[in-house]
């Protein structure tokens, strides 16, 4: 009997071996997790504070579907190293199996700040139930908090502290917070709306030091400033976990290089999720798509192919994200040089932005108007040209618009 071998219960991990038994795969199938617990969802844990016991996690596959599905899920489990000659799966408890096929979900990691006090206690990181436990109960005991990096995590992360009544400043290197990703308007209206929660922003500048006498007790910034502070969290961002697949030789660049079905450079070896740098249509080049949906996605689609139905992962990137007492949501990538459109007008509780590249939708982002950037995304998948007159009329239904008007044209179109 054929052994197939995931090494990640990530959402990437689990959807591919659900995919590889709906596409048929009756054979061996193998999960194995360093995480001991079993596998949980990973958004809520910036989303909001967790409370440190396993009944705070949201499970990210029920108990009985796995033993329905007969896969064989190894928690508190890593991998030591791929023999790629003989295609065997070194383990950390000791075991070497066997595997006719391997998928690498193995997520991305937070990266570190080298800054002097950067490992005294109370300097968090968060990535695993374990982060998130300590931390909850750090601000169980009070604040203040300071959060190092204005991306989704931290912005999140800052977001549900204020709601929970702690002191929170924020501390990002650049002069607006995911501006890259939301464009400057949308940026600014968002930082105001953190900063009528009396979340304290310090932007366009670093971090020099963390200091205290055993445990952190303040940030010092480059400008000479120094905050207080009970608890820090550093969120500057995530790095690909290739430690495994460069070990093994695999191809690596910003994740690891796979082709646009998840093949790596041995054919042995799949990767699929955030750790993957795949070909996408709504990419420049091959990247990494760092969000849950994509990871999602991306999963079935190379679970799909392993399991000898070719699939590629061509889905709208999209992520969401909890802040300031609603949901930002976002379709698609934009570029520099996309024309921008603006529906209606930003007000003090929702906002929508459309970005068109020569009159075609290709991105969106919404904060409390879910369903308008859900009509978007269909303009999006059209890739039919819209006026830009037609999006920004918040009277006309976009709904309807998608559906009476546009023709389905292939994805390729939209980029």
């Amino acid at each position: 009997m054929p052994r197939y071998l995931i090494v990640g219960a990530s959402a990437a991990g689990l959807s591919a071996a659900q995919e590889l038994r709906s596409s048929g795969f009756s054979g061996e199938l193998v999960v194995v997790d360093r995480d001991p617990y079993m596998p949980y969802e990973r958004p809520p844990l910036s989303k909001s504070l967790v409370p440190g016991t396993t009944a705070s996690l949201t499970p990210l596959v029920d108990e009985q579907k796995l033993r329905d599905l007969d896969i064989d899920l190894k928690c508190g489990t890593g991998v030591r190293g791929l023999d790629m000659a003989r295609h065997r799966v070194e383990l950390t408890d000791g075991q070497s199996l066997t595997a006719e096929s391997v998928l690498l979900a193995t997520g991305a990691r937070p990266r570190t700040l080298r800054v002097p006090g950067a490992q005294l206690d109370g300097v968090l990181q968060l990535r695993g139930a374990t982060d998130a436990w300590k931390l909850n109960d750090r601000l169980a005991a009070g604040g203040p908090l300071v959060v190092v990096g204005a991306g989704f995590i931290g912005l999140e992360l800052a977001s549900a502290a204020r709601s929970a009544g702690v002191d929170v400043t924020v501390v990002e290197t650049l002069a607006a917070p995911l501006v890259a990703a939301l464009g400057p308007k949308l940026s600014s209206w968002l930082l105001d709306r953190h900063r009528a929660q009396r979340v304290g922003m310090h932007l366009g500048i670093d971090v020099e030091a963390f200091v205290g006498r055993g445990a952190v007790e303040g940030v010092v910034l480059t400008d000479g400033r120094r905050l207080p502070a009970q608890t820090v969290v550093v969120g500057v961002g995530v790095e690909a976990e290739v430690d495994l697949a460069r070990g093994a030789g695999l191809l690596c660049s910003d994740g690891i290089v796979v082709d646009e079905f998840g093949q790596t450079s041995d054919p042995w070896v799949f990767a699929a999720g955030d750790v993957a740098c795949q070909p996408h249509p709504h990419l420049v080049a091959p990247g990494r798509i760092g969000h849950w949906d994509s990871a999602l996605r991306h999963g079935a689609a190379v679970g799909a192919t392993m399991a000898g139905r070719p699939t590629p992962h061509s889905a709208v990137p999209y992520l969401w994200s909890e802040q300031c007492g609603g949901v930002l949501q976002s379709y698609g990538r934009h570029r520099a040089g996309d024309d921008v459109v603006i529906r209606g007008s930003i007000g003090s509780d929702r906002a929508v932005v459309v970005w068109l590249r020569s009159g075609v939708p290709v991105a969106t982002a919404g904060f409390g108007a879910a369903r308008e950037v859900r009509a978007i995304k269909s303009l999006i998948e059209a890739g039919a040209p819209v006026a830009a007159s037609v999006l920004a009329d918040p009277t006309i239904d976009l709904k309807q618009l998608g559906r009476g008007v546009l023709t389905p044209a292939p994805c390729a179109r939209a980029i």
